[in-house]
């Protein structure tokens, strides 16, 4: 089922790689913003799991300075490919990886950075427990869009429902699960960014 899943997520992000960065040139500053609240220090070291084409990797190397480290990971090769083309590999390692089997050390990372990541896991409480596994305790998980829910769900033509993974009610106790406390939650028309801790 979860190679289902990879292969459909897989299909969906290839067809639209190459068009991505121009279908949403704005989402800069809101990238750049989300990263400003997290805190980063010079020499810490981020993950941005799903980077896609790789619009948080400018903000986190920025963050973390050149001492840092900062990492994007994708499942689709199309998109580790545009975020190249488009020259976002000097900021950042980039590697085609799972999620769900990242090929990096335990408690390696002080944040880890996930726009639209949610609604795209296989098993959303076993990715995220592997993303906490990789986060030293005390580190931060940012789960970000750049628009709310409602305009996400107006713009894809359908309703918003409470049983979207996102919703506070449901994305608190799943991220608990994970080894994650929710520290703060913003679905708002302009950004979505709930930001947890790493219990332990």
């Amino acid at each position: 089922m979860a190679e289902d899943h990879h292969t459909h997520v897989q299909e969906f992000f290839a067809a639209r790689a190459a068009d991505w960065d121009r279908r949403f040139p704005d989402d800069g500053p809101a990238y750049a913003a989300a990263v400003a609240e997290l805190g980063l220090a010079d020499g810490d070291a981020a993950l941005d799991a799903g980077c896609g084409t790789g619009r948080a990797l400018a903000p986190l190397r920025t963050a973390v300075g050149p001492r840092g480290t900062v990492i994007g990971v994708d499942l689709t090769p199309e998109m580790i490919a545009e975020a190249t083309s488009a020259g976002r590999d000097q900021y950042a390692a980039l590697l085609r990886a799972d999620v769900a089997r990242l090929p990096l050390r335990s408690a390696s990372l002080d944040v880890v950075f996930g726009a639209g990541l949610v609604s795209h896991l296989a098993q959303p409480e076993a990715d995220l427990r592997e993303l906490a596994r990789v986060v030293r305790p005390g580190g931060r998980l940012a789960l970000f869009h750049p628009i709310g829910r409602a305009a996400l769900a107006a713009r894809q033509g359908r309703r918003i429902t409470d049983d979207d993974l996102r919703a506070e009610p449901r994305l608190r106790p799943l991220l608990a699960s994970a080894g994650w406390r929710l520290l703060s939650y913003a679905d708002e028309d302009e950004r979505y960014l709930a930001v947890a801790v790493r219990e332990g």
